[in-house]
């Protein structure tokens, strides 16, 4: 039997609850950074179940003003750490340095995935169902609406059409497109 039958399942067993717990404290780490609603349903989730870490990591790591620290570092080692175990089982050699970097990388490609869904999830709701309350469409606002006003700032009201939506995404396909292939040349010289 091939070593790797086994080792595939639990790669993509360990990689999936490593990515949602991730993707849960990114989600935590950014309501706090833009000054979300914490009595909304799903946020009351995300602060239980992220809370016990964070609580003990922030003994030891302060905020450095509206930066909740303590959540990038925990962010980065649960990143690192299922960049580790991933790589161990697959028996691929490489360097703390190297490690870092990966993970940085995945972390900045996870941050704006997140913010591409949220505007464009809020964008369909605005179309599909204007001017309803629910949890998920509150948080979504909440998440997205630092972008989209700075961009509305910028761009004129054409036509009552709001296009920010559309150039935010533009522009976050452009920056993805630009640091991540930085940060992985980075690791080809590390």
């Amino acid at each position: 039997m091939d070593s790797s039958y086994l080792s595939n399942p639990i790669i993509f067993l360990l990689d999936t609850v490593f990515s949602f717990y991730i993707l849960a404290v990114l989600l935590r780490f950014l309501l706090q950074w833009v000054g979300g609603d914490f009595y909304n349903p799903i946020s009351q989730f995300l602060v239980k179940i992220t809370h016990p870490p964070l609580r003990l990591l922030r003994r030891y790591i302060p905020a450095i003003g509206k930066l909740d620290t303590s959540s990038v570092v925990l962010l980065l080692l649960l990143q690192m750490s299922s960049d580790f175990i991933v790589l161990t089982l697959k028996g691929m050699p490489f360097s703390f340095a190297a490690l870092t970097l990966l993970s940085l990388s995945q972390l900045v490609s996870l941050l704006i995935n997140v913010f591409v869904f949220a505007v464009f999830a809020r964008a369909l709701l605005s179309w599909i169902n204007p001017g309803t309350y629910n949890a998920a469409s509150n948080l979504l606002h909440n998440l997205t609406e630092p972008l989209l006003s700075s961009c509305r700032r910028m761009v004129p009201d054409i036509g009552g059409i709001d296009l920010s939506p559309l150039i935010v995404l533009v522009g976050l396909q452009l920056a993805k497109m630009l640091i991540i292939p930085l940060i992985q040349e980075l690791i080809t010289l590390v």
